[in-house]
């Protein structure tokens, strides 16, 4: 059994190992992934299966009324048993829940089904600026 938690408890390890995993890179431990959140997010969503971290999206705010889904990850063990599409609906629930009128994603065009079909995104325009 998979369970979801807002702005759940992590170790940043599970996390990096995660991230790694999820953009095809070392595991890095520079990262500090427990204050990036709390001092930048509305929140996030955890997902555990046992007491193993299995899944993870960051939810990054305004501080008024738009969030940004950001570094939706889930381990290749779970992946399409609807687990980042559970974490997508707690990230909306609580991003409504916290009175934000916008939720925003950006992604590779290989995940266009994962966040048009399975999560109920929609096409917008929108621009982008590389810094590097």
């Amino acid at each position: 059994m998979i369970t979801y938690e807002w702005r759940g408890r992590f170790e940043n390890v599970e996390v990096n190992v995660l991230h790694a995993e999820g953009f095809d890179h070392p595991v890095l431990d520079r990262d500090d992934w427990w204050a990036q959140v709390n001092r930048h997010s509305l929140g996030w969503v955890c997902a555990r299966q046992d007491d193993e971290l299995v899944g993870f999206v960051n939810v990054a705010w305004d501080g008024a009324c738009h969030a940004f889904v950001l570094d939706t990850l889930v381990t290749s063990a779970v992946r399409r048993r609807g687990v980042g599409r559970q974490l997508i609906v707690h990230a909306t629930e609580h991003a409504r829940a916290a009175g934000c009128e916008w939720l925003h994603v950006d992604f590779d065009p290989h995940l266009r089904p994962f966040y048009f079909d399975s999560c109920g995104f929609r096409p917008t325009d929108a621009g982008l600026i590389a810094l590097r």
